[in-house]
């Protein structure tokens, strides 16, 4: 080759220059303008002042916010890169821990963020002072030291980013949003004030809003305990020792962090768990949370190989870092590496080698019989995504340990893994055998066993003990720490639901009965000295034709409760008797008899209402069917060609339910609830009750602890009648005198609710 004819010493100031411009060249996305040089930590011998200078090419613009429940302050400066700051400065003076200076990547600029631990609560102040970013930290309570931004120098687009406002804001909003990394409470204001975030004793953050105002509707307290399960409340009041500071109180779990940034005229509280977010993290997307994460409990090695086994015979650096050509494995999509440009033409591998070694800042030992160069043209590509593609070019492989890469041709690391394979499958054959009594105490142990005999080896064996319910296993011990993790992971209190169903009947009945009888009788003739006269008809009688020996006749004499054969003309009576209506009799006559008029008025009204309240509650496992009844058995009498023959029917209240407890801890559940109950109002020929039956019947789902109304029905029923003498009852006023007048309205709702709850929430879902 063309190259193999040039001095050693040429060819080496040439990869040299190579390397010095690669180490140039600008590793953002495109142009910045300014680099971190140098960061520096200065504190005074009394420990009463802090300073944090970073280093710049050019004057900084920057943004700081509050983090880790206000004991890290992180400052971002946009369209810059690290260029000679080191990554992290420790303190062991002062009221800063350590600084750590990181350069990230956020659309298609770049931006370094600088992380200021705090050992002590202290006021801070950040300044741009020419081309330095100072960060000043005195004693005192969280938060911005306004007295000392006020006399700082900074760049007004600095101020406009970092300073709050110094008038009044109102608090107008408070919302909580649940995502599956945070818990998110946003706070809509008319400006941002100045602010701090205070840890109080029981698992409690506040957020002080100084110089603020609380609008009226916004003194609450937000129960999120059904939307989140690291917070529980979100309070806001007014201080009442401090009328113009407005306090935000959460309520969350112990061991979380929190963040606060502003967006726009909005502050965001976030709230994580420890290192669940990425660092360089802006915003995540807004899908829903899970409640039980999955866990590892066991797992083989990448060779192929139970883990315990493979760490006694291959060093571990020949298992972590394999490059993906070597076990046919898909490649990381995502390279964190710095970004570079490249442009070498007929490169010696071992001089690129070492260039991406000194970009990388990792260590690279290459095999000696890897040879070859390289001829490439990259820009704005991850460093280690260069060196991937380099690799596969050449056919090499690369096993990589923390910053510790090794290089070498595929067939050698093959070879060497296939040895490093027997070689385990060897140590697995030859190790010792342990016994191990693992015990089990919610499961049943020969439930786990089915499920550990995958994890066993092939010399390994497992027993149950049904008396203690404990498993005997022997096996290697990589293996049997594998089922004991199996075992503790299944072993867990099984979930117990209470479900308690409320059924709410109530019955509204209204009934009005107003009738009439009235009648007589009249004799014209010469017995009675009234003849008519005539010769015919000499004599007349006229008489009620509507009377039979059923006619109610009571209140028509005050002597007797019946009289005899009243003689009603119109007989349409109320149904009225003892503990109903009422009626009133009125008897006319003449002196000689001769003429007899009787009227009995009757009137009946019933009004009534009834409430029932049935509520039957079972405890029971998850996935069990349980089920409670209360009732009575009614005897039915049954005649056939064997006798008479007595059988029961029951009429009772149950409740019967199987409940499955989801991942995120609500409670899907088959229900069928009845409540019968016998009719005496409404019997049969023979006098036996109607049975009223209620019943529902479904599945649903319902988050623990909430009521669900899962059926109602509602009746009215409404009627009106009118007896009537035909013709007669048609006449105005005069009608009343022939008519009866009946009306009903009876209605009846019945209502079920069900509400579970999961008594042993904490033990059975780790919460």
């Amino acid at each position: 080759m063309r190259s193999q004819t040039i001095p050693i010493s040429l060819r080496c100031a040439r990869w040299l220059a190579i390397a010095v411009f690669a180490s140039v060249a600008s590793p953002a996305f495109g142009e910045v303008s300014r680099f971190a040089n140098d960061v520096i930590v200065r504190s005074d011998s009394t420990a009463q002042r802090t300073e944090v200078v970073v280093a710049f090419s050019a004057a900084p613009k920057f943004s700081a916010r509050l983090e880790r429940q206000a004991k890290r302050l992180v400052i971002d400066v946009p369209d810059a890169d690290v260029r000679g700051a080191p990554p992290s400065v420790l303190n062991k003076d002062g009221l800063v821990g350590g600084v750590l200076t990181q350069a990230y990547s956020e659309g298609n600029s770049k931006l370094v963020r600088i992380w200021v631990s705090l050992r002590h609560d202290a006021r801070y102040s950040i300044a741009a002072r020419g081309n330095d970013l100072v960060v000043s930290l005195v004693p005192g309570e969280l938060g911005l030291d306004e007295s000392a931004t006020r006399d700082t120098g900074r760049s007004a687009e600095s101020l406009r980013r970092s300073q709050p406002d110094e008038r009044t804001t109102r608090l107008d909003d408070v919302a909580f949003e649940s995502t599956r990394l945070f818990e998110r409470v946003a706070l809509r204001l008319t400006h941002v004030p100045r602010y701090s975030v205070v840890s109080v004793e029981g698992n409690r953050t506040r957020l002080v809003l100084e110089g603020a105002e609380l609008a009226p509707s916004m003194a609450r307290i937000l129960d999120v305990t059904a939307l989140s399960t690291r917070v529980e409340r979100v309070a806001s009041f007014v201080d009442s020792t401090h009328p113009g500071r407005v306090i935000l109180d959460v309520t969350h779990r112990a061991g979380l962090e929190s963040r606060v940034e502003r967006e726009g005229s909005s502050l965001v509280w976030e709230f994580y768990e420890p290192g669940s977010l990425p660092a360089s993290m802006t915003g995540v997307a807004r899908d829903g949370g899970v409640a039980r994460r999955s866990k590892t409990v066991s797992g083989d090695a990448q060779l192929g190989m139970p883990a315990a086994a493979v760490e006694s015979v291959i060093p571990s650096e020949q298992v972590q870092g394999v490059t993906p050509a070597l076990l046919g494995q898909q490649a990381s999509d995502r390279y964190a590496g710095r970004r570079i440009d490249l442009d070498l033409k007929d490169a010696d591998i071992h001089n690129v080698l070492r260039l991406l070694a000194d970009v990388g800042r990792v260590n690279i030992v290459t095999a000696d019989n890897v040879t070859g160069s390289v001829t490439i043209r990259m820009r704005n590509v991850p460093w280690d995504q260069a060196l991937d593609v380099i690799l596969q070019a050449k056919t090499l492989g690369m096993v990589r340990r923390a910053n510790m890469i090794r290089v070498a041709p595929l067939d050698v690391l093959q070879k060497e893994r296939e040895l490093a394979i027997q070689q385990a499958q060897s140590e697995v054959q030859l190790a010792p055998i342990e016994t191990r009594l693992i015990p089990v105490s919610y499961a049943h142990a020969a439930d786990i066993q089915l499920r550990a005999k995958d994890l066993l080896s092939e010399r390994g064996t497992i027993a149950v003990d049904e008396r203690t319910n404990m498993m005997i296993v022997r096996d290697v011990t990589g293996n049997l720490n594998q089922v004991e993790e199996l075992t503790r992971a299944l072993d867990t209190q099984t979930p117990q639901v209470l479900i308690e169903a409320r059924i709410v009947e109530a019955t509204n009945k209204y009934t009005r009965d107003v009738g009439i009888q009235w009648g007589g009788d009249a004799t014209f003739s010469a017995a009675t000295a009234n003849p008519t006269g005539l010769a015919f008809p000499n004599s007349v009688g006229v008489v009620g034709g509507a009377s039979d020996a059923n006619t109610p006749t009571a209140g028509l004499s005050p002597f007797v409760n019946r009289v005899d054969n009243p003689n009603f003309a119109v007989n349409l009576p109320a149904a009225v008797g003892t503990g109903s209506g009422g009626a009133i009799g009125l008897t006319f006559g003449s002196i000689d008899n001769n003429i007899n008029l009787s009227l009995r008025l009757s009137a009946a009204e019933t009004s009534g209402l009834v409430r029932i309240l049935s509520s039957p509650r079972i405890l029971t496992l998850d996935n069990r069917e349980a089920r409670i009844a209360s009732g009575t058995l009614i005897p039915f009498s049954q005649v056939s060609a064997m006798g008479v023959m007595t059988t029961f029917q029951e009429a009772k209240l149950q409740l019967l339910v199987k409940p499955h407890v989801t991942s995120d801890g609500s409670i899907s559940m088959k229900v069928k609830i009845n409540r019968d109950e016998p009719d005496f109002n409404q019997t049969s020929a023979r006098g036996d009750p109607t049975i009223l039956k209620r019943e529902a019947e479904t599945e649903l789902l319902i988050q623990d602890s909430h009521t669900a109304v899962i059926g109602g029905i509602f009746t009215r029923n409404t009627g009106r009648n009118l007896d009537q003498v035909p013709f007669f009852g048609d006449i105005p006023i005069l009608g009343l005198l022939f008519q009866r007048r009946r009306a009903s309205d009876s209605r009846a709702e019945l209502v079920i609710f069900l509400t579970p709850r999961i008594v042993n929430r904490a033990e059975a879902l780790g919460r």
